[in-house]
């Protein structure tokens, strides 16, 4: 298979080559996946149940490490994971948008400067006091990338974001991220099983059995996979 290339003047933010990873005795995941996210832009990571997706993003993100291949992230990463409940941590949303900052050793100042920057950059700036138990499963998500953007990541990894949301939140959740990259020049890679999803990034990616099968244009991609009645998503 071809490497997936970005345009000659394009960086690329991350960069996987060859990768492959198997879980401790079992079956293989990921094989010799190889795959590059324009700097800057949105893509998502379609594919079926199995298909190594989240396995993928987890090993972007460090929090696995691969068997073989090679992996350059090009910033500091962000990830947000499906369920929000199990990365906010404090009791308020304030409270948790900081507790990312407190290695950085920033005086209060700065800690308080840069949870107004996330909040507002999310559009929850008016609920920093608002307990976490009161929120909607939309807002949580928005709070976990308000962690990311508090840190200073300039890449985010979010892994299936809508898949406890209502349809409306879903769509809310996905127009937020494509503002935050056009606005603030983030990149994003989106794991997905949502097809009205791919209407909001600049590329995305197939997935089957761990390696990438195709790649480009949103459109084209869902064309394929409607053409599939087989697949499930």
């Amino acid at each position: 298979m071809k490497r997936p290339v970005t345009d000659a003047m394009t960086e690329a933010a991350i960069t996987v080559r060859d990768l492959c990873f198997s879980w401790s005795g079992g079956a293989s995941v990921l094989q010799s996946c190889s795959l590059e996210v324009p700097k800057g832009e949105f893509w998502m990571l379609l594919g079926t149940n199995g298909s190594g997706k989240s396995t993928l993003l987890r090993l972007l993100a460090g929090l696995l490490p691969p068997d073989s291949g090679e992996i350059e992230v090009l910033g500091l990463v962000g990830f947000v994971f499906q369920n929000p409940d199990h990365q906010l941590v404090m009791p308020t949303v304030g409270a948790d948008v900081a507790f990312g900052l407190v290695e950085e050793k920033l005086s209060i100042a700065q800690v308080q400067a840069r949870v107004r920057e996330a909040l507002a950059a999310v559009n929850l700036l008016d609920l920093q006091r608002r307990p976490i138990y009161a929120l909607s499963g939309g807002q949580k998500q928005r709070i976990a990338i308000a962690g990311a953007i508090a840190r200073q990541s300039e890449i985010l990894l979010l892994d299936e974001p809508t898949a406890l949301l209502d349809p409306d939140t879903q769509l809310d959740l996905v127009a937020q991220v494509q503002r935050l990259v056009k606005s603030r020049g983030l990149t994003a890679l989106w794991v997905t099983h949502r097809l009205e999803e791919l209407n909001y990034c600049d590329g995305a990616f197939l997935l089957e059995q761990g390696r990438v099968v195709a790649q480009g244009e949103p459109e084209a991609l869902k064309q394929r996979l409607m053409e599939q009645p087989n697949v499930t998503m």
